[in-house]
């Protein structure tokens, strides 16, 4: 199954030891974001790496390997489905998300509870994703 990530999930990636890691390396389909992720990591990195509890170097190597397996999608490329994206999406900071899971129909993997107040896109949080590869 492929899926698009949300911030929240790629922040949790980066502690090998989390749950969310743990499903990342099983998920066998590929996994997509929208690019303006790629800022959003870095205004959060030092919170993500003190969350980790790895080394600096442990945290970029880390970093490195997560990003490799992650297709990040340009704006120009969704930005046709942001006007239908927004007229239904619960929350305008995730718009984004919603758009590019239009565009690409894949269901966006969030634990955030208010993106399921909608019934366009599908909303997996880890639970739903445990049981889908582990159930």
């Amino acid at each position: 199954m492929s899926l698009i990530i949300d911030n929240n999930i790629l922040f949790s990636l980066m502690n090998p030891f989390s749950m969310n890691s743990f499903l990342f390396d099983k998920i066998e389909g590929e996994i997509f974001a929208p690019a303006f992720i790629i800022k959003e990591f870095k205004k959060y990195k030092k919170e993500c790496f003190k969350k980790s509890k790895l080394s600096e170097k442990e945290f970029n190597k880390r970093k490195k390997i997560i990003f490799s397996k992650i297709n990040f999608i340009k704006f120009k490329d969704f930005r046709t489905f942001v006007k239908n994206a927004k007229e239904f999406c619960p929350d305008e900071d995730d718009v984004f998300y919603f758009a590019l899971a239009l565009k690409l129909n894949l269901p966006i993997w969030s634990n955030d509870k208010e993106l399921k107040r909608q019934e366009k896109v599908i909303v997996l949080n880890t639970e739903e994703i445990i049981d889908l590869y582990l159930g």
